[in-house]
């Protein structure tokens, strides 16, 4: 509870030049699975690591996990 809590304070803060309504998707996603989103901030730290710049990095990893951002988003949204 605490935890997820201070996830949303956290992406909040992040998100803040992005309007609210979209904020509450992309919380609603991370909450959804966090494990996910765990596991591609750790995959995009380690092509960082490797010299890539943050959005090379970025766009890689999320081709990688393309389908299952998709299947989260369809899921997300239909709710």
């Amino acid at each position: 509870m605490l935890k997820e809590f201070l996830m949303k304070q956290m992406l909040k803060s992040q998100l803040k030049d992005v309007p609210a309504d979209e904020q509450e998707k992309i919380i609603k996603l991370v909450s959804e699975n966090p494990l996910l989103f765990q596991k591609i901030a750790l995959e995009i730290q380690a092509k960082m690591k490797e010299g890539k710049d943050q959005m090379s990095a970025l766009l890689e990893v999320m081709q990688n996990y393309k389908d299952e951002l998709q299947k989260l988003t369809t899921k997300t949204i239909s709710q």
